[in-house]
């Protein structure tokens, strides 16, 4: 069992960055009405849509960064910084069939690429609620920290239901769901010792990073073909 020590002086210096700016500058991606339906996004024109959506990927990677550097810095020794690509845990979603290197991406369909977005963004909703209950088992886990992946957690879900609105206006086609299963990441383990908890909340943490970061090129690069198809790199 490792013995944690919480600093409080890097605390303050999270405090003052992009995080306040990010709960009251966003623009709000909320589709779903009272009784649930998608009925709100489709009156905004796809080109304003596309546009919100690719906001909120910009704002949830840009947190997930904050998140995984805090996470980093209070939980990991520098020495496990270096072997967390050897710790056991590869990423949720590289059974996904997501285009990876930049032919590839640049070779898919327009179809292709909000389908990967939203493969993406479905495949990482349960894993970050799984995370909020396992930040929980930390001695004195800092609020910035619960509060970031909380954010970024309800900012996924607003992001599924523009991705979907998104393929029913430029594709007319109906919502697809993922048939990944994540089990071997939450099966229960008994009770292993905190540097494995440890070890696989900063996987997470750093495998999601990685495609959040992925899903605002996807759409980035959708909304360059949108515009002029030719420039597009």
């Amino acid at each position: 069992m490792i013995i944690f020590n919480l600093m409080s002086i890097k605390q303050g210096q999270w405090a003052v960055l992009l995080w306040p700016y990010l709960l009251t500058a966003s623009i709000p991606l909320d589709c779903r009405d009272e009784q649930g339906g998608l009925s709100h996004c489709p009156s905004i024109s796809q080109e304003k849509l596309l546009d919100r959506v690719i906001q909120h990927a910009e704002l949830i990677y840009r947190v997930s960064e904050e998140s995984c550097s805090l996470f980093e810095e209070m939980f990991i020794p520098f020495p496990l910084q270096l072997q967390r690509n050897q710790a056991g845990y590869p990423c949720i979603t590289k059974a996904l069939p997501i285009p990876s290197s930049k032919s590839e991406i640049q070779q898919i369909s327009d179809k292709w690429l909000l389908h990967s977005v939203l493969m993406l963004v479905q495949s990482w909703i349960e894993p970050l609620v799984y995370l909020q209950t396992t930040l929980n088992r930390y001695d004195g886990v800092p609020d910035m920290l619960l509060n970031k992946t909380k954010w970024v957690s309800e900012k996924l879900m607003s992001l599924e239901q523009g991705v979907v609105v998104l393929i029913k206006k430029m594709l007319d086609e109906e919502m697809m769901t993922t048939t990944y299963s994540e089990q071997g990441l939450f099966q229960d383990d008994g009770q292993p010792e905190m540097l494995e908890y440890v070890m696989r909340d900063y996987t997470l943490l750093s495998c999601f990073k990685k495609d959040a970061h992925k899903m605002e090129i996807l759409l980035k690069l959708l909304k360059c073909r949108q515009n002029d198809m030719h420039s597009c790199a």
